[in-house]
């Protein structure tokens, strides 16, 4: 399955399908742009492959997907220095360079998908955690994720398995 991703007229406002429906999405601040790199807010354009998926386990049950699953816990984190060997990478925390936190207070990783951007092979300062996960009730601009609903992320992930891949940049006639 190819997940489509597709922006509103150049704005961190998009659209989201796959071919059971078509929902409403926040792209990066920056919008969609093929050149990303490290804190620019842009969300990257291409075809990327669904790795895995994290959830908050005191919030909610397992998620139904044949991606692998693990549950978040509270040092866990990701790499965003991009001069550190560990460079878009999960990390345990405490850790000594810059890093995002992943267990958040404010929901929106509550369900984390993670995106096959920059990892094979890591390009430092090209760009890190890219994520597909839960939007704010707003559906304000991301750092460069892609998001969406709770019910939606779930409801998607149910079809989800390690051949899926989401297509950011272009509106889509099909899947």
């Amino acid at each position: 399955m190819i997940i489509h991703v597709w922006p509103e007229q150049n704005s961190h406002d998009g659209h989201l399908k796959w071919p059971a429906r078509t929902v409403r999405c926040s792209l990066g601040r920056s919008g969609i742009g093929a050149q990303k790199s490290e804190g620019d807010g842009i969300t990257p354009a291409g075809q990327f492959p669904l790795r895995r998926v994290f959830y908050r386990p005191d919030r909610l049950a397992k998620p139904q997907t044949n991606l692998p699953v693990l549950p978040l816990r509270p040092d866990m984190g990701w790499c965003d220095a991009p001069l550190h060997a560990a460079y878009n990478t999960l990390i345990t925390r405490p850790f000594s360079a810059r890093h995002e936190r992943l267990w958040r207070a404010d929901r929106v990783y509550d369900v984390i998908v993670e995106l096959g951007y920059n990892d094979n092979p890591i390009v430092p300062g090209r760009g890190s955690a890219i994520f597909l996960h839960v939007a704010r009730k707003q559906y304000q601009p991301t750092e460069g994720c892609v998001a969406i609903n709770r019910a939606n992320l779930l409801s998607l992930l149910r079809q989800c398995g390690e051949e899926t891949t989401i297509m950011i940049g272009r509106q889509c006639s099909g899947s």
